[in-house]
């Protein structure tokens, strides 16, 4: 029985994997992981693409909202800019691994622009801020025609590495789980950063932080910048995945999607984005499954229970927010205690 984890110094604490299991069930899961082509089916491949990329995503809004506590819901029109950018420079004949990374930094100009009422205002008056400026992103994507394309939207070239394009889910699987690997550990280590220190200091007494030496205008507009650099390379990377899109995409209702996200894997937490990013995935999907099964016995069912995803959304940040406010990763963190105290109580 594993009775606790001891470190002799402040690095091995600071670890990303603090104990030999941890590294070892992280070395397995890889493996399970990455050889997902090889043994899964072209449904589960596509599956496994779309949550790979609201995993990109869902890292930025959590490091925004959940590290810093300032509310964002114009993360969905992020993704559009990174994918209308990568989109433009693909076809100007701009390599892929250029791409991606120029489209997280325009996304991420954009993030300091929108940020920047938030040195003013906070809670609500933030969230109708970011709301405008959504508006206003989703309204470029359809006005801006020679760009985006307008409303018709716009195709995006395929990915190209040494001269192989990256063509189905198979190739695409790799690119997106390779990207968000990095970006995972990316966010991982920025929590033991002082900036990412400063975000929480932020997100929990922003006078208090600034008093202790914080600069609140560079961490504010830092966290904004980073969230939507996030989200601006999962917009490209879901470009190359889809191909062709429009802007009847990014919607608002995209937004809430990745903040219930975060709500309901955990606020603050790496782990939490990708619960988050899985459970919000699977729950649409389930609904159309249950669909077309009912609709074997019940013609209708499929047009009452295919529109409940909206309310499905709403329900489940309710019911995270009262009944679990710490997601699903506080969870996940209980269940793993009981196993290890296992036959104890915890």
């Amino acid at each position: 029985m594993r009775t606790g984890v001891f470190f002799e110094t402040f690095r091995a604490e600071e670890r990303l994997w603090n104990s030999p299991a941890a590294r070892w069930w992280m070395v397995a899961f890889a493996v399970a992981l990455f050889t997902l082509p090889f043994w899964g089916s072209n449904y589960i491949l596509a599956i496994a693409c779309i949550i790979g990329i609201h995993v990109i995503a869902t890292f930025g809004l959590n490091l925004t909202t959940g590290n810093t506590g300032l509310i964002s819901l114009s993360h969905g029109a992020f993704l559009g800019v990174g994918c209308y950018t990568v989109a433009y420079l693909g076809k100007l004949g701009v390599p892929f691994y250029l791409t991606l990374p120029i489209a997280g930094c325009v996304a991420a100009l954009l993030g300091v622009i929108v940020g920047l009422p938030s040195l003013r205002v906070k809670g609500i008056y933030l969230a109708i801020a970011t709301l405008a400026a959504h508006f206003l992103l989703t309204f470029i994507f359809r006005e801006w025609t020679p760009v985006t394309g307008g409303i018709q939207g716009t195709s995006i070239p395929k990915a190209e590495l040494f001269g192989y394009k990256l063509t189905g889910d198979r190739d695409h699987f790799y690119l997106i789980f390779v990207i968000a690997f990095i970006m995972g550990i990316m966010a991982r280590n920025l929590g033991r950063t002082y900036i990412g220190r400063a975000f929480i200091a932020v997100r929990d007494r922003d006078i208090s932080a600034e008093i202790l030496g914080v600069n609140l205008l560079r961490t504010k507009l830092l966290a904004f910048a980073i969230g939507a650099f996030y989200a601006g390379v999962a917009g490209g990377v879901l470009g190359y995945f889809y191909g062709a899109i429009t802007p009847e995409y990014f919607t608002l209702t995209l937004s809430i999607f990745y903040l219930a996200a975060v709500i309901v894997g955990g606020l603050g937490s790496v782990l939490g984005s990708i619960f988050g990013a899985v459970f919000m995935t699977f729950v649409p999907e389930t609904l159309r499954l249950l669909a077309n099964i009912g609709a074997q016995w019940m013609p209708g069912l499929a047009g009452i229970v295919l529109p409940m995803g909206q309310v499905v959304f709403g329900l489940l940040i309710i019911l995270f927010l009262v009944f679990e406010p710490h997601g699903i990763t506080a969870i996940w963190r209980r269940t793993k205690r009981f196993f290890h105290l296992w036959p104890f109580k915890t």
